[in-house]
């Protein structure tokens, strides 16, 4: 999964701790100095806040260089008007990163607005596998004195070195901290986020994402109505319990309609505005001895925990409730039930959809093909929406309802190649980071568009044809789609809402088989050395062959495909099984050199020894023919005076001599 993740700025991790060791010096980072300006992007500074360092140093802060040899100078030791502010070992006298390993109980939400974080991290707590690949590797000891740690995340960066260096105002950090360590792991946040005052407020998928490259799926049960259908809810169950048996990790929220209900407290125990980890999903057993066993019934449970450490659901289920008498203290063992105030406790589904709003849901992807589960195939390509004043080379034309310049965005071709087949898609684009001069990094608000395409397209495409998904267009770090699409070609086309904004983005396909999935680049055909002696073309046509009536058959019905011939290419459909009124809605695009010869479409009966001819048409595909629909009487393959055959076949042609008219 993180085999493919690239150093944040291209920074050489092992090269900037042998350094610092061999020079006896600390890094500090000159991009996120021990200032205001690390901890506000904007507004009045609050209270005033020391750097302070733990007894022995850390972490490296964020190496942000240039790639290569050390600079001169580099790394560069502490002097300067900024050491008073650094104290070591005035925060922590023995700091650790974790003691008796990770648990969702040592992360709580400090002074900054980042439940979102919080509750990402108590989900990946629960996931020592996810941890184990995530956090820094090596241990907060003597030998640590270079300050450096490597941490890895599955979508944006590897190899981070962090400083050691933590803002604490009142000797308290502004950030979590765990009960029996510093828990300074979440330190890393202000740095790639820009400052400490961007972590207020966020989306729980952005991490969830960031920590596992995985894809997250958003789910509104409100508008889903899954709290008053039950099927709906049961099917919704099924998928958040395969969801998280398979690794991935979930959170839930409950939406603030208004900035007087953010952190505003229900009379049940939630809050709004609030983002939880959900920690555990299972089936309960009710009853207890062996009439458990034979009664099997059970009941869909939901563990939640609220970054804050407090203040739990206090509906049924909740910690002191009665329907505990129903399930047996062995049971109960297992779920890990405790009654205590810790912000975690146990709901039923059916109350989380009826209280909740949102669920998000990260999934881990298979792609291994070492496994019992459903193995995907990936395609990961990295594009950006750019600006130029050519049309041809602009790349931000914005959503579909800008209909001038919505073919000017990146465009990728991928096949399906089942007869239907599941397909999966999200695009990231890349963060940015909030800074005093620039501002807060809002994201984008970014989506895409999957359109079904002539079977051989190679070039770009500048018109409309059949939309065959869509996504939601949100200011998310992320947006996911999942479609079943039928056997094809297929473009997607990712798109800013708005024209002209610019920024970068990672594609992501994933589908049963390999879907060759890459990106078009050029609007036509290249001009070459050879186009003056080979020809180039004069003409492009695209034709669309709907269907077929009245084929010759037999009493079960014919298995025909239509083939589409032209100078040499050709494309085919599908066999279409057992009629003799077939749809083929099957397309073929042609950039021809010889506009005078006619293009062929072909009927065959598919048949086990040797395929049967059905018939032949032949279409001029005139640029001057204002008849786009054409119905045509099949005939045999005479040159002279061909005959009618049995059937008939509906084409829809167009021809242009503008090859980017199609």
């Amino acid at each position: 999964m993180f085999s493919c993740v690239k150093p944040y700025e291209d920074q050489n991790y092992s090269a900037l701790k042998r350094a610092c060791l061999r020079r006896k010096v600390l890094f500090e980072d000159p991009n996120f100095p021990a200032t205001d300006d690390s901890l506000y992007y904007k507004g009045t500074p609050g209270p005033t806040v020391r750097w302070k360092r733990p007894k022995v140093s850390v972490w490296s802060q964020l190496e942000l260089r240039p790639a290569g040899p050390d600079p001169p100078g580099w790394p560069r030791p502490f002097s300067g008007p900024q050491l008073p502010r650094r104290e070591n070992g005035a925060l922590c006298p023995d700091p650790r990163l974790f003691v008796d390993g990770i648990s969702s109980h040592d992360l709580h939400q400090g002074q900054v607005g980042n439940c979102w974080f919080v509750a990402a991290c108590s989900s990946l707590a629960s996931r020592e596998s996810l941890w184990q690949k995530v956090r820094p590797g090596g241990a907060l000891d003597s030998r640590g004195a270079a300050g450096t740690c490597r941490c890895d995340f599955g979508n944006t960066c590897a190899g981070v070195g962090l400083d050691d260096s933590l803002g604490a105002y009142n000797t308290q950090c502004t950030i979590p901290a765990g009960e029996h360590e510093l828990g300074i792991f979440s330190t890393l946040l202000p740095r790639l986020a820009g400052c400490y005052q961007a972590l207020d407020g966020g989306n729980t998928a952005d991490a969830l994402v960031d920590f596992t490259g995985g894809v997250s799926e958003p789910i509104d049960l409100t508008e889903g109505g899954f709290a008053d259908d039950e099927a709906k809810r049961n099917q919704l169950f099924e998928r958040v319990l395969k969801v998280h048996s398979r690794g991935g990790l979930i959170s839930a929220s409950i939406k603030a309609v208004t900035a007087a209900d953010m952190e505003a407290r229900l009379a049940c125990g939630l809050v709004k505005g609030h983002a939880y980890a959900i920690t555990d999903v299972r089936k309960v057993r009710l009853g207890h001895g062996l009439l458990a066993f034979f009664k099997s019934e059970k009941l869909d449970m939901i563990r939640l925990r609220n970054p804050w450490g407090e203040r739990e659901w206090n509906g049924p289920w909740s910690d002191t409730s009665e329907e505990w008498q129903k399930v047996s203290k062995s049971e109960r063992e297992k779920m890990g039930v405790t009654v205590q105030d810790d912000g975690e406790f146990w709901m039923t589904f059916e109350d989380v959809c009826r209280y909740f709003t949102d669920i998000i849901k990260c999934r881990l992807i298979n792609t291994s093909y070492l496994s019992v589960h459903k193995t995907w195939e990936e395609a990961r390509l990295r594009g950006a929406w750019t600006r130029h004043e050519d049309p041809q080379k602009n790349r931000s034309g914005g959503c579909i309802n800008h209909k001038d310049t919505f073919f000017q965005n990146p465009q990728y071709i991928f096949d399906v190649k089942k007869p239907e087949d599941e397909v999966l898609i999200c695009i990231q684009q890349r963060p940015k980071q909030s800074t005093r001069r620039d501002g807060k990094g809002e994201n984008l608000a970014i989506g895409f568009d999957i359109y079904k395409v002539e079977e051989n397209r190679q070039y770009r495409m500048h018109s409309l044809q059949h939309r065959a998904a869509s996504s939601i267009y949100i200011n998310s770090r992320s947006v996911f789609l999942r479609t079943d699409q039928p056997e094809g070609r297929f473009v997607i086309i990712p798109t800013t809402f708005e024209p002209g904004h610019t920024g970068e983005f990672l594609l992501r396909v994933f589908t049963d088989v390999p879907s060759d999935c890459q990106e078009l680049r050029l609007d036509e055909p290249p001009r070459s050395c050879w186009s003056s002696l080979c020809g180039y073309p004069q003409q492009v046509t695209q034709v669309h062959v709907l269907g077929a009536a009245g084929l010759k058959d037999s009493s079960t019905g014919a298995n025909s495909y239509v083939i589409i011939k032209c100078e040499g290419d050709k494309v085919r459909s599908a066999v279409q099984k057992g009629s003799s009124t077939p749809e083929y809605d099957v397309k073929g695009i042609f950039y021809r050199k010889k506009p005078g010869q006619p293009i062929t479409v072909q009927i065959w009966n598919h048949r086990v020894l040797k395929d049967e001819f059905l018939g032949q048409v032949r279409l001029k595909a005139d640029p001057d023919d204002l008849q786009a629909l054409h119905t045509l009487r099949l005939q045999d393959r005479s040159s002279r005076q061909p005959s009618d055959l049995p059937g008939t076949v509906a084409v829809r042609v167009f021809s242009s001599t503008s090859l980017t008219a199609v």
